[in-house]
């Protein structure tokens, strides 16, 4: 885990959101001799507080957009990419905009491998478990327990068990244009690697979070519960019965750093793998449990609501399965969700004045 990275010049696109800038400047506390540079073009609300952070680091900003490949060729050599730009949500595109998403989760990655293959660098592709299909995570045996579903210990099938979900999971199905458009980066990525020897890694990533994560319904939503209980507002148990019983496993974002870190060290030894990348069973959480963990921490009861109707892009259950990534590089999440929660709390706190005009019901 202490490993010195070999790569002086990294390069993270989409690098003011929450996933970039988290990494960016725990890449510059660490290994403050390389030379670090974010590019966003800053449309997500709450990507500009990352900014003064940045700046504050270190980190060199530009203002760009991976859609645009003048772009990327406007900008300094760099010796490694980490491609964190995206359209986020699972829910784009259903209510129109598929262009603008695919733009941008597609076109973004070829012009992203286009420059890295222009300067001869590595690539670390950050994409995510929304690329396995939707109606196949839905026929997983799950039963429901009190507070939360899961897979039966005994049970297990192609690429799952009672350990979650891995690389090996049926891909035959719909899995959202988000999905869809993030699988086809994977395999674009995948492209490059063989064809050009471009140094390609995938970290395939389940629920990201932590502090400086703008939470919201369809992105977020482990950082939307804390707020929403600490300032108030509205919350409900959407799908599958409106009960509250599906679950997601939460990695920390300074654990995934860990990973990354590990692989700027060797970029080239992990060059064409894919990991799926999580909390993993320890790290699982349902929304009824959330909530009771948010109550812990504030003292705050909400009125949850209830919508029973299932959203086309909703799963019930996604946990993955950490053994692959554990056996290749003996990475494994080091903070658990308690402690996590803690983390989002006491940020959201310490920087309640800018962070309730955005977090707020009526942001």
């Amino acid at each position: 885990m202490n490993a010195r990275i070999s790569a002086n010049r990294i390069l993270i696109t989409g690098g003011a959101g929450f996933v970039g800038s988290s990494l960016a400047l725990s890449i510059k506390r660490d290994h403050s001799h390389a030379e670090v540079r974010v590019m966003d073009n800053l449309v997500r609300r709450g990507s500009e507080l990352a900014l003064s952070r940045l700046t504050a680091a270190g980190v060199e900003f530009s203002h760009g957009d991976v859609r645009c490949k003048e772009d990327l060729e406007a900008l300094p050599p760099f010796d490694v990419l980490i491609d964190c730009s995206a359209e986020p949500s699972v829910q784009a595109g259903y209510g129109g905009g598929a262009r603008a998403l695919v733009h941008t989760n597609f076109n973004g990655t070829l012009n992203c491998l286009e420059q890295a293959l222009e300067h001869g660098a590595a690539v670390i592709f950050l994409s995510t478990s929304r690329v396995y299909p939707i109606s196949a995570l839905r026929d997983l045996p799950l039963e429901p327990g009190d507070n939360r579903l899961f897979l039966p210990e005994s049970s297990s099938g192609q690429g799952w068990s009672a350990e979650g979900i891995s690389r090996d999971f049926p891909m035959d199905g719909a899995r959202s244009l988000y999905g869809a458009t993030k699988l086809c980066s994977e395999h674009l990525a995948e492209e490059y690697c063989s064809m050009y020897g471009l140094p390609v890694v995938v970290n395939r990533c389940g629920v990201l979070t932590g502090p400086w994560q703008m939470g919201r319904v369809d992105q977020g939503f482990f950082v939307l519960w804390a707020a929403r209980h600490l300032y108030g507002g509205n919350l409900s148990y959407n799908g599958f019965g409106g009960e509250g019983l599906q679950v997601r496993d939460v990695l920390h974002v300074e654990d995934l750093y860990q990973l990354v870190r590990m692989q700027l060290a060797a970029v080239e030894s992990h060059a064409g793998a894919t990991y799926c990348v999580g909390g993993g069973t320890d790290q699982s959480i349902s929304l009824r449990e959330l909530t009771q963990l948010c109550e812990q921490h504030t003292g705050n009861r909400l009125d949850i609501g209830s919508l029973p109707e299932t959203h086309p892009s909703d799963i019930p259950y996604y946990v993955t399965d950490n053994r692959e990534v554990h056996e290749r590089t003996g990475w494994s999440p080091q903070r658990n969700i308690d402690q996590t929660l803690g983390e989002v709390f006491d940020w959201l706190r310490e920087n309640e004045s800018v962070l309730r005009p955005i977090l707020s019901p009526k942001s």
